[in-house]
């Protein structure tokens, strides 16, 4: 077996997708070794210690600006060995310059099947368009806003949703499924770029590839 890819979580709220990897692919296909919130008393950050995960708080109000808050935060992951990062209900934008550190190696869930509703309130936005079929993405992160290439989708049938809190609780048992199966493949190195189009990502079947953690080819 090889050993469990190290990765690290961002979360800003509850942490149900962070609890997600705990309990699926941390200690086995990978290794959650940090979980950083830009959210002080957010309950991912306990749910990590929990498990004696590092946690640290990086809020936006005690730094410059974004980047030198995303420079501390990369440089902390970067210091506990992580190769991939997870943003699992973390809600702000990263640098560029800290895409740049983690490249190829910065994935995040949405609720929603992007290229549709991407940004906040997905949800909220898919309802007032009046749309009959929800999903979840798992993508990997660029610079822009939801717009890096997709990983997993999956969609549900939901005409007669009317509610918010009534779509994300049927996205929820999607999103605990998608995003570990993301890490587990990524941890075998089984994402790979289409060269024909570069924006598809590529997912090899299982047993051709040596267990080796690895980002998609760019």
């Amino acid at each position: 077996m090889a050993d469990p890819l190290p990765i690290a979580v961002l979360a800003s709220g509850a942490g149900t997708n962070l609890q997600a990897l705990l309990d699926t692919v941390h200690g086995r296909e990978a290794q959650v070794v940090a979980v950083a919130s830009n959210v002080g008393d957010a309950p991912a950050l306990e749910r990590a210690r929990a498990r004696g995960v590092a946690t640290a708080v990086f809020a936006r109000g005690d730094y410059e600006d974004r980047p030198a808050r995303d420079a501390a935060m990369a440089a902390w992951l970067g210091e506990r060995g992580a190769r991939l990062v997870v943003l699992a209900g973390y809600m702000e934008l990263l640098s560029p310059a800290f895409l740049e550190r983690f490249p190829e190696a910065v994935i995040n869930v949405h609720p929603s099947l992007l290229p549709a509703f991407p940004g906040l309130h997905a949800i909220e936005q898919a309802l007032a368009y009046g749309v009959k079929v929800f999903g979840v993405t798992v993508h990997f992160v660029d610079a822009g806003l939801d717009s890096g290439p997709v990983i997993l989708q999956q969609g549900l049938e939901l005409p007669d949703a009317r509610e918010p809190e009534e779509v994300l609780a049927a996205l929820r048992p999607l999103e605990h499924a998608l995003l570990p199966e993301a890490v587990r493949l990524f941890a075998r190195g089984a994402l790979s770029r289409d060269p024909v189009n570069p924006r598809r990502v590529l997912i090899a079947p299982e047993g051709t590839l040596p267990q080796s953690g690895g980002a998609a080819d760019g």
